[in-house]
């Protein structure tokens, strides 16, 4: 909503300067008037979508320090202290710098006039639509501090669900940077050391032997070439993924992934899917809406349309259950559970325990997934040392036969 600086005139005739918010000129004007000031001038601020007009850099706010400042911001309000009180509190005590600059902000749009969620959506980098929404709703409510507690609840859970995708990706990811460059520097270092001696030897080299001296010569004599082109390649991978096309093309791929992988991708989505339309649910927020943020925040692009697909059913009049049994996307556990939910009146308490499930689907998929991975990471990388070292004592192997 725009700000307006104005100068008015109280009814003791002093004169007043200050913000206000208001939809347009003539509703500043109105709002004034209607707390007994007489508008002298009014002026509309240009400030920038995010940040309320103030730069605050570009270092991010981590997801631990706002999960903190939801939760004491919530225990606050609960003991009675104002939201002004509550927001000086947590800018003095949070050690976020970053965050710190963003709570001041909001307090100072507070204390002109808007809402919490009108002065948290300034700072979208910061709180996400899902959060802002829920606030909106919480104080439209009257329970700020429970929607705070939730909302609280929600980044630990986001949060936990990543800490257990980059756990499982990790030591695989080592594995494979640590075999790559090994082979590399074999290739590079080792390799010529052991041509000097095969010309030497003279004759015929063994095929297996050819080959990786062919692969030898090729990347030292362009690496140049072959370095530059390969982080090329990787970095317009990430750029391909950015784009909307690249996205669905990922998206899609993703879920279908062999050895159960596209199946935990599934699986983390409907956790997360399942998880932020309880919240919003629980919260107050209204279902067509709380499927369209659902929709935005579900991080996978085919999940992402078939909400949208739904949310559009549930708005001509469809219970949500139907749609999501017709979708072969959604598991049946996840349209069972909901028509359950709307049949019995508790949907945000379904849609919590299907998140609950695969969260815990997600550990134990993950588990196994890293049981099959690691031992054939390491079959791969003995695959490719061996070669190596395999193709280089060939030729002598060869030799020690001519000469018994």
């Amino acid at each position: 909503m725009p700000s307006f600086a104005y100068s008015a005139i109280n009814s003791q005739g002093a004169e007043l300067a200050g913000e206000i918010q208001a939809s347009d000129l003539a509703s500043a004007r109105a709002a004034l008037g209607g707390d007994g000031l007489l508008a002298q001038w009014i002026e509309e601020l240009k400030t920038p979508a995010a940040g309320g007009g103030r730069s605050f850099g570009k270092k991010k706010v981590q997801a631990k320090s706002l999960q903190v400042f939801s939760r004491q911001f919530a225990t606050m309000i609960e003991a009675g202290l104002s939201v002004v009180t509550a927001l000086v509190i947590l800018e003095q005590q949070t050690t976020d710098k970053a965050l710190a600059a963003v709570i001041d902000d909001i307090r100072e749009h507070v204390e002109t006039g808007s809402l919490l969620s009108e002065a948290m959506a300034l700072h979208p980098a910061v709180f996400s639509r899902l959060y802002v929404s829920m606030v909106e709703a919480g104080e439209a409510a009257g329970v700020l501090d429970t929607v705070l507690d939730r909302v609280a609840i929600q980044i630990e859970k986001e949060e936990k669900l990543k800490r257990r995708i980059k756990g499982a990706m990790m030591y695989p990811s080592i594995v494979l940077v640590f075999a790559t460059l090994v082979m590399v520097g074999m290739l590079m270092f080792l390799v010529p050391i052991f041509v000097k001696i095969f010309d030497q030897l003279g004759g015929e080299l063994p095929t297996l032997t050819q080959y990786v001296l062919h692969a030898s010569n090729l990347l030292r004599g362009y690496w140049y070439i072959i370095f530059p082109v390969v982080g090329a390649t990787i970095w317009g991978f990430f750029r391909w993924k950015k784009t909307e096309s690249g996205r669905q093309s990922w998206d899609r791929f993703k879920l279908r992934i062999p050895m159960q992988i596209g199946g935990v991708v599934r699986k983390v989505a409907m956790a997360r899917w399942s998880r932020t339309l309880s919240t919003l649910v629980a919260s107050g927020v209204d279902i067509i809406r709380a499927l369209e943020i659902t929709a935005q925040t579900a991080g996978n692009w085919v999940v992402e349309e078939e909400t949208m697909r739904l949310r559009g059913r549930v708005e001509e009049g469809s219970s949500i259950a139907q749609p999501l049994i017709e979708s072969n996307v959604f598991p049946p556990m996840v349209s069972q559970m909901m028509k359950i939910g709307e049949e019995t009146g508790e949907l945000e308490k379904m849609l919590s325990k299907v998140a609950d499930f695969y969260e815990d689907e997600v550990d134990a998929s993950v588990q196994a997934l890293t049981s099959i991975i690691e031992p054939l990471m390491m079959v791969g990388v003995g695959v490719m040392v061996g070669i190596i070292i395999i193709s280089m004592y060939l030729p002598m192997f060869k030799m020690l036969s001519l000469v018994k």
